[in-house]
């Protein structure tokens, strides 16, 4: 039986874990020593292969291995040939990646990063040690470097976690013609790129947390021998936890082809000394600006001090950032088709403020980094307004990020888009939903008609993108009154873009982390739907079962129901509704005379089934359809699954009932 290589990689592994754990290498010393003692004398011949074999089949050594070796073959059957190979390990992985075999180019340089495990991640020093099947916690290690991004298997959580990877990235050179030539020590020493691994914790109810977030300078092997070296990463926590380690993980380097002359160590020291001298010095005479900039905008007004003015931002790791940095010109290729559809990836992404522990009604101050927000599927409004800015201008948009306050006076972030006729648009990036502004004139007569206000934002304090930044210093600050003509000195005053340059540019300064690209969905919608919705059925099941009542499915309703939720996901994408005539017509025709029916459609963020139904349940119109009772009762459940980049994902789910009214 021939196996695929990543199987007979995978069978390897397993066979190598278990000769370590029962320390075979102890026990073969032990019989060899022994057979040579008894062997030799006067009239010993030389001990053959076969003899060794035969002296650890005597001693049961063999009989010790086999015993507890186990291997299920499995079977692929004729209706399922392209199914993906079970994991190895006692957990699912629900996004499973299928490797692929990399063509290794010769005339270009790779850089082969190996993570060799975890250590010392203490919070989950009493974790047990998860049963065969029992569903757990788990690590995934995600990369990017240089416009490549990676992920891990999950793992599961523990003090030392067996996160084993290798990562195969490829370090091309920049400018015209020079993307085919192999990279030189000189050429390779001046990338600063960092390797950006971000670790996510994922929980049994498929909620996901920021562990740690970690720029790794791999140019270290530039000057070790052989092109190979070895160390331990120590992984800091985020937030509030950022001065407190997380964990190690010991991390493997090696460069393929091999420099044919090192680097000196001096040489590679002298250069990050020299990068992280003129980011200091660049960081520094731009905060220096900054604070002249403020003291000018305190002496127009007053007032000023309190309007929602922010020039730094905290990211994951507490360091202090221009907020125009968070923003880029963001292309989404072929993953997104148009900016409505990029708001509708971005309000897909989770809403949740940053953790924070204890009390007190503080909000943890904490902008995640582009890859740190889209490896956790999850952020604040910052995260999301700055992600859906960055699309909208590579969508080639005038777009900036509002800071300002929402109708409770509570601090909120949203996007503007400028048209060509001046027209303004918000975004608010949570909801995908758009309004269109109009301001009041207050020097306008009394009985002359005022536009109302639309949008739920009350102030605005500033706007910026990735190269502009300006403070409002209209007399109100509110929304409704606030007049958007960016290039009037007086209602808005503008930061230096060249003094934002200098700081915020893509390459600008060493400290700026690299932008991401987007990665295109691992998942399968079909697949993802059908799941979803057997595991609905069965949970419906078994609630009526609990109440003495039989379950009769009628499948053709379910299957009407599809247009519905098709037509609830394109109206969220683009604002406008359609096919629900249709739909209407087809439940009639369905549904008997003298018959009722009921529908109640609901959406989720997530695909956890026992998550999704005990929320729905919760809903007393929900719960009168899966519990009905009545003569000739017919249920129905439709899932639909919308994949997005990033795995994001846009759940609709319809639960349905058709009876016969008994009065």
């Amino acid at each position: 039986m021939s196996l695929p290589p990543e199987r007979a990689s995978e069978l390897k592994q397993i066979i190598h874990n278990h000769l370590l754990k029962i320390n075979i290498h102890g026990k073969i010393r032990e019989v060899l020593a022994e057979t040579v003692r008894e062997d030799h004398g006067p009239a010993h011949r030389s001990l053959s292969e076969a003899d060794f074999l035969h002296a650890l089949q005597h001693r049961g050594i063999i009989d010790d291995v086999m015993k507890d070796l186990h291997f299920t073959q499995e079977v692929l059957t004729d209706a399922e040939p392209g199914s993906p190979p079970k994991p190895a390990t006692h957990f699912v992985d629900q996004n499973i990646t299928q490797l692929k075999k990399t063509n290794i180019d010769p005339s270009r340089r790779y850089l082969y990063l190996q993570v060799l495990g975890g250590k010392a991640f203490l919070e989950h020093l009493q974790e047990p040690e998860p049963l065969p099947g029992q569903v757990c916690s788990t690590f995934t290690l995600y990369l990017h470097f240089r416009n490549q991004r990676f992920r891990s298997k999950p793992v599961p959580c523990a003090c030392e976690p067996d996160l084993r990877e290798g990562f195969l990235l490829e370090i091309h050179r920049e400018g015209l013609g020079e993307g085919g030539k192999m990279a030189d020590g000189t050429t390779m020493l001046s990338l600063c790129d960092p390797v950006h691994l971000v670790l996510i914790k994922t929980d049994t109810s498929s909620e996901t947390m920021l562990v740690s977030s970690y720029f790794l300078d791999w140019r270290t092997v530039l000057c070790s021998p052989n092109g190979k070296t070895c160390f331990a990463v120590e992984l800091m926590g985020v937030g509030s936890e950022c001065k407190v380690p997380a964990g190690v993980l010991t991390v493997g380097l090696e460069l393929y082809p091999p420099l044919t002359e090192t680097l000196s160590a001096d040489i590679i020291s002298t250069q990050q000394s020299l990068e992280r001298q003129r980011t200091a010095d660049k960081e520094r005479l731009f905060l220096v600006y900054a604070k002249q900039w403020w003291r000018e905008f305190l002496e127009i007004r007053p007032s000023h001090q309190s309007k929602m003015v922010k020039i730094f931002a905290q990211d994951e790791n507490g360091v202090n950032r221009p907020v125009c940095s968070y923003v880029h010109v963001l292309r989404a290729g072929r993953l997104l088709e148009n900016p409505r559809q990029a708001a509708r990836f971005v309000s897909l992404l989770a809403h949740e403020k940053a953790p924070v522990v204890g009390g007190g009604g503080v909000k943890q101050e904490q902008w995640c980094t582009l890859m740190a927000f889209l490896c956790r599927v999850k952020g604040d409004c910052e995260d999301h307004a700055t992600l859906l800015c960055s699309l909208l201008l590579g969508f080639g948009l005038d777009a900036y990020v509002c800071l300002g306050t929402k109708a409770k006076g509570n601090p909120h972030t949203w996007v503007l888009t400028r048209g060509t006729d001046g027209s303004i648009t918000f975004w608010e990036s949570l909801t995908a939903h758009r309004y269109v502004h109009r301001a009041i004139d207050p020097d306008a007569p009394p009985l002359v008609p005022q536009p109302k206000p639309s949008s739920p934002y009350r102030t605005v304090g500033c706007v910026f993108n990735h190269h502009t930044f300006r403070a409002n210093c209209q007399p109100s600050d509110a929304v409704e009154l606030c007049v958007f003509d960016f290039q009037n000195q007086s209602r808005w005053k503008a930061m230096s873009e060249e003094a934002l340059k200098s700081v915020c540019a893509p390459g600008s300064t060493t400290s700026l982390p690299p932008l991401p690209p987007l990665c295109a969905p691992s998942l399968d919608p079909a697949a993802a739907s059908n799941q979803l919705e057997l595991e609905m059925r069965y949970l419906v099941s078994e609630q009526r079962k609990d109440l003495d009542l039989a379950t009769v499915w009628d499948d053709h309703l379910s299957y009407l129901l599809s247009s519905a939720l098709s037509a609830y996901e394109l109206e969220r994408c683009t604002g406008v509704s359609c096919g629900n005539e249709e739909f209407q017509d087809a439940v009639r025709r369905a549904v008997p005379d003298g018959h009722t029916f009921k529908g109640f459609p609901i959406h989720f963020l997530h695909r956890n089934a026992r998550r999704a139904f005990a929320t729905c349940l919760r809903s007393p119109f929900c719960e009168e359809i899966v519990c009905c009772r009545g003569d000739h009762v017919r249920l129905a459940v439709r899932v639909r699954v919308f994949a997005y980049p990033e795995s994001a994902c846009a759940v609709w789910l319809m639960f349905a009932v058709k009876y016969r009214s008994v009065l």
